[in-house]
């Protein structure tokens, strides 16, 4: 049973972004055109790698799954992550979501990274985010978000250890056209410390990046987008030593599936890069070729 499970999944890893579209435009032909379009955005969810301001009123509870997955690092890698979460909204611009990670890495022939096959649970999070400002009464909405996990699988080589990090982001998001465009921006700091198990080696790094997103309201309940991300990774929590840098662009949908449901669908491709000490146009050391998001998440 636990191999059939696998195959499906390593089956599902295989799709390319070609298939993923194809199935979003599948999508908006049959979604349904009677739920009806809100006064405004709501920003919570409707980014792929992003997020928005909004963090929902008080009293609400989510469940949500979000499936990320990382495509190409020379050789074969692919590396799938299934995150179940929780999100609550205790008092007003406040919300608090705990989650746990389940990871499937199918890597052959990668350099520096041992080939491995392997599914296990990964480590827990603790999401916290505080809404600053809010657009409906400031020029744009500002949010500060603290993402906090501890893992025992690293997550890019799926090795065995401690691993302990934290994202901490600053998401300011405004209207540019009511009702119909949305635009954000993304300031990411991410410290990471691991502690690998037959090594016994210790790592520390750092990540600082930008991202850039906007939406549009193709449908009421339909968003269609894109998201622009850049990040710089160092070594040391301390942002020391350049280790690389990459570019990653790509599209993203947003579903209304009813009144208590919603898809995101999200792809970024690396349209350039570059490892220190290196003149090529892509980091495949510290960054994967492709990444693929999908979120469903159900108010209850």
């Amino acid at each position: 049973m636990a191999n059939a499970v696998e195959a499906v999944v390593v089956f599902a890893m295989r799709l390319g972004a070609h298939t993923i579209w194809t199935a979003i435009a599948f999508g908006v032909a049959l979604a349904p055109a009677c739920v009806s379009a809100e006064e405004s955005f709501d920003t919570e969810h409707i980014f792929g790698f992003m997020i928005g301001t909004d963090v929902g009123n008080p009293g609400e509870r989510e469940f949500q799954t979000q499936t990320t997955g990382r495509f190409g690092k020379g050789g074969t890698y692919r590396a799938l992550q299934q995150e179940v979460e929780i999100e609550v909204v205790p008092l007003p611009n406040f919300r608090i979501e705990v989650g746990g990670t389940a990871t499937l890495h199918d890597i052959t022939g990668v350099p520096d990274i041992d080939d491995r096959r392997q599914f296990n649970f990964q480590g827990a999070s603790l999401d916290l985010r505080y809404r600053l400002l809010d657009r409906g009464r400031a020029p744009f909405g500002l949010t500060v978000a603290a993402e906090l996990h501890g893992d025992r699988i690293d997550e890019t080589s799926g090795a065995k250890g401690r691993m302990y990090g934290s994202e901490f982001t600053l998401a300011f998001d405004r209207e540019l056209v009511p009702n119909f465009v949305i635009g954000a921006l993304n300031l990411i700091y991410q410290p990471e410390w691991a502690r690998f198990e037959v090594a016994g080696l210790s790592e520390k790094s750092s990540t600082i990046g930008a991202a850039f997103g906007g939406l549009v309201r193709v449908r009421p309940n339909f968003l269609l987008g894109g998201e622009m991300r850049y990040f710089r990774q160092y070594e040391g929590i301390g942002l020391g030593e350049l280790s690389g840098q990459a570019l990653f662009v790509g599209p993203t949908a947003y579903f209304q599936l009813s009144e208590k449901s919603r898809l995101t669908l999200s792809w970024s491709m690396q349209a350039w890069g570059r490892p220190a000490g290196s003149g090529g146009n892509l980091d495949l050391v510290n960054f994967e070729r492709h990444q693929a998001r999908l979120v469903f998440g159900v108010n209850f």
